[in-house]
């Protein structure tokens, strides 16, 4: 596998993070070990090298596969978000 921006291989997830306020739904691996800004800021930046261009195919292929990876674990914390403050208000409409 090549590097990608972020200094490890692509597929390979930063280490440190907790999957703490995830929804039940065990989506992408990496959801585990990458916060939803973690997540985000590198998508940023795997956006920006696309678009800057200056990539072989190669690189650009692994950087676009990189990409469509963080943005599902995106979806994931969003989609868990989502389902928290549904269940709050839910909640809080029962209690009314």
């Amino acid at each position: 596998m090549t590097d990608d921006i972020t200094g490890g291989s692509t597929g390979e997830a930063a280490d440190g993070a907790t999957d703490a306020g995830q929804g039940a739904a065990a989506e992408p691996e990496v959801a585990s070990v990458l916060g939803y800004e973690q997540a985000r800021d590198e998508l940023i930046e795997v956006v920006r090298s696309l678009e800057a261009g200056g990539t072989t195919l190669e690189e650009s292929l692994a950087l676009w596969e990189r990409g469509e990876e963080l943005a599902k674990v995106c979806r994931h914390w969003l989609e868990g978000a989502r389902a928290r403050l549904d269940a709050a208000l839910a909640e809080e409409s029962g209690e009314s």
